[in-house]
């Protein structure tokens, strides 16, 4: 036969190459499975999505395929060649190889298993059982010389017989020819067949024509039937030639030959029905075929040499058995080697689809979730960032309304203790002497008291009513901040922003302010010229008016005066003068004539009337006129009660009264310069105030960044979950579309090498 690609025995091929390729792809669509299913278990933002279960799972799948794909790799189609002794098994196997390549004829008694097998190397080799020796061989002679002298062989070993595929076309097609010793020479059938035959596709039992089926054969092929189900027997009454001597009883013989292996096929093994069983026996002549195929090969015809009568038709019959044989064992092969592993490579498919289908589905429900999720948080968000900035507005305004509520509290109580700054002074009490060195020590102590009296007095009046406004303030910043917050995070805001009492700092710096302070304890006597200029003109014009005097008196004397005529003067130098209140005399010891009374008052006259007039002339006529109005003796008299009120006012003139006299003096400085700074006190108040108002909001605030950081954080963390989830559906879709293409090519597969063809 043609062993072409319209082989039959092609069909094993094609269908071996194409089951190879389908697991192929399976392998390498469940090992990505497997690393999908393991990167989605192990990202722990993906939890529940799959489960270690369904990674074990499915990771126990690669290394079953990986073993199936090792097992088609190796899968070849088998036949197992049976029968006695003599019968021409390796005949038989040599017209079907179309060559020599197994020992035949007499005395060469096949005494093992030979399996042949094609090999792509040019050479041809074998290897025995247990080694991996490859033993050279050129010709069938070799190979018989050398399976006689190995003493080894027994009847169940194995001889591996690898021949070049180039010298034999069947060889080509994944086909394994398994010759046996005949049945008759051992007993041990079911060591055979457990090694040799679970995976025979075919069975071929070579009858001798001559003869009748042997009970040793069907014993064989009883085991066989017992270990297989329906195994595939194929029967070839071989040396059919003989009957060619005697054509008269061919039919006859033939028929009866016929009717026994019939009988053998359908009744004793019930491997076949009656109707199939005809096809499945066939009478030859191998050692006709295999001369006609070798004289061919020479370029003989192969109808040459001595034939018995009728070889055209024993030829034709051995032809028949060849299609029979090989469309049989293609066929079953297919089946047997390829149909459970098509049914587990569905088994599996459908396992990982499911697997794929519960990924999608977990992912689709975590991926809404998630994006619910999202728009709450960015709803949240959006909310605290509203709710924050008009917060923050009312807030500034609260804070503005407390602020300026304190600085008028703090300005109109600092008014009231200025102008109760004598009563305050008047509760000072300590040593008191005019020295310099006690009045320093007595005016820091008096600066310190001042200082903290007015501290306390200010804080009694205004801290406990602005420490009230600034917590109700804080306490109702915290009420609108704390719905903004996280639920844990508002639970514990007290905690975090503790409430405490907030104290006004009074910082009046007294020291500082009054540094400048000049007390005057000395005598003043208060009918003296200063005083008098000073009670008159004011302080100011006082101190011009008592400079001009002071230069009058250094250029200009009176001389003499007549009580109708102007007053002459000679310039003179001044003597010294002697202060008796706020009157400048001359000293008794100067050799000068001592000035009269008239002469005093003329001059006091007219230092008065030059310090408001620049004409001195007139103010000496008003003042002749005086004189000689009122006379002496009022002027005397006038003049003695002065004196005695100067004593008097010099006898009391005591420490006590000086210490008075510097706390009024004090008073009066104080007063003043604390005036200077009741606004300046009464913004730093109101600053505090703000301070402390605006660092709590500041601290809510702060928390509320934090919430907004964690609302942020929570919103990527949230959408790079749900590019993860979206990245799980897809590829768990893309590996469920392969599988389904995977199913479609495994039915395919089914549908075109596995269903029977109609």
């Amino acid at each position: 036969m043609d062993h072409g690609d319209a082989s039959p025995l092609k069909h094993f091929v094609v269908a071996k190459k194409k089951i190879n390729d389908i697991f192929e792809q399976l392998l390498g669509y469940v090992q990505e499975g497997t690393e999908f299913v393991k990167d989605t278990c192990q990202n722990e933002s993906l939890e529940h999505i799959a489960s270690k279960d369904q990674l074990k799972q499915i990771e126990a799948y690669t290394n079953k395929l990986s073993v199936i794909r090792e097992v088609l790799a190796r899968r070849h189609m088998k036949v197992a060649f049976f029968g006695r002794t003599s019968n021409g098994k390796s005949t038989v196997i040599n017209a079907m190889l179309r060559d020599r390549v197994l020992p035949s004829g007499i005395g060469h008694t096949t005494n093992c298993f030979l399996s042949v097998e094609g090999t792509d190397d040019d050479k041809a080799y074998l290897k025995t059982e247990g080694s991996e020796e490859e033993k050279s061989i050129k010709t069938v002679n070799q190979l018989a010389h050398a399976l006689h002298m190995d003493e080894s062989l027994d009847a169940g070993c194995l001889v591996k017989v690898f021949w070049p595929k180039t010298k034999c076309a069947l060889l080509r097609d994944d086909l394994v020819l398994m010759d046996s010793p005949g049945t008759d020479v051992t007993t041990q059938l079911d060591s055979w067949i457990d090694k040799f035959c679970l995976d025979a596709d075919v069975f071929v039992l070579v009858a001798n024509s001559e003869s009748t089926l042997m009970n040793t054969e069907k014993h064989f092929f009883h085991k066989v039937n017992e270990r297989l189900s329906k195994p595939n027997i194929f029967i070839l009454n071989n040396r059919w030639d003989a009957s060619a001597s005697e054509p008269e009883y061919m039919e006859d013989v033939r028929k009866q030959h016929t009717d026994r292996c019939v009988n053998f096929l359908v009744e004793e093994l019930k491997v076949v029905d009656r109707t199939q069983a005809p096809n499945r026996i066939f009478f030859v002549s191998a050692k006709e075929v295999l001369n006609s195929h070798m004289q061919r090969a020479q370029g003989m015809p192969e109808t040459g040499g001595a034939l018995a009568e009728g070889f055209q038709e024993r030829l034709q019959e051995f032809q028949n058995f060849e299609r029979t044989f090989e469309e049989c064992i293609s066929q079953s092969a297919v089946k047997t080697k390829f149909e459970q592993h098509t049914i587990r490579a569905k088994q599996i498919i459908e396992t990982v689809k499911s697997i794929m289908d519960h990924i999608n589905i977990a992912a689709a429900e975590k991926r809404v979730l998630s994006l619910e999720e999202r728009e709450n948080q960015i709803d949240r968000l959006d909310f605290v960032r509203n709710q924050l900035n008009i917060l923050i507005e009312e807030i500034k305004k609260k804070i503005k309304t407390v602020t300026e509520e304190v600085e008028h509290k703090v300005s109109n109580a600092m008014a009231d203790e200025i102008c109760r700054l004598s009563v305050l002074v008047d509760e000072f009490h300590t040593d008191f002497h005019p020295s310099s060195h006690v009045l320093k020590l007595y005016k820091q102590e008096l600066l310190s008291h001042v200082e903290e009296g007015m501290g306390k007095n200010l804080a009694f009046r205004c801290s406990d009513a602005v420490n009230a406004s600034v917590q109700s303030s804080q306490k109702d910043m915290i009420e609108c901040v704390q719905p903004l917050l996280p639920p844990a995070v508002q639970s514990q805001i007290n905690m975090l922003i503790p409430s405490r009492k907030f104290d006004l700092s009074y910082d009046l710096n007294c020291a500082t302010l009054c540094a400048d302070f000049q007390e005057n304890i000395e005598f003043q006597f208060s009918l003296g010229w200063t005083s008098l200029v000073n009670r008159f003109l004011g302080p100011a014009n006082a101190k011009r008016a008592l400079m001009l005097v002071d230069r009058s008196f250094q250029v200009s004397r009176p001389l003499a005066t007549t009580p109708s005529g102007p007053l002459v003067s000679q310039s003179v130098p001044p003597p010294p003068p002697v202060s008796v209140g706020q009157v400048q005399v001359q000293p008794h010891g100067q050799s000068q004539a001592v000035m009269t009374q008239e002469e005093l008052m003329m001059t006091m006259i007219n230092n008065l009337a030059s310090v408001t007039s620049r004409t001195s002339m007139s103010v000496i006529v008003v003042g002749g006129v005086v004189w000689k109005t009122i006379g002496w003796r009022l002027i005397a008299l006038s003049m003695s009660l002065y004196g005695m009120l100067y004593l008097y006012e010099r006898l009391t003139w005591t420490t006590k009264a000086k210490e008075r006299a510097l706390k009024r003096q004090f008073v009066d400085y104080a007063t003043e310069k604390l005036q200077l700074i009741v606004s300046f006190t009464s913004s730093n108040c109101s600053h505090q105030v703000q301070q402390e108002m605006a660092s709590t909001f500041a601290r809510l605030c702060q928390q509320v960044d934090l919430t907004q950081r964690e609302l942020e954080k929570d919103i990527s963390r949230l959408t790079t979950k749900i590019q993860q989830l979206e990245n799980v559906q897809n590829r768990s879709k893309t590996l469920r579309h392969k599988a389904t293409d995977l199913e479609r090519q495994l039915e395919s597969f089914t549908s075109q090498y596995l269903e029977p063809q109609h």
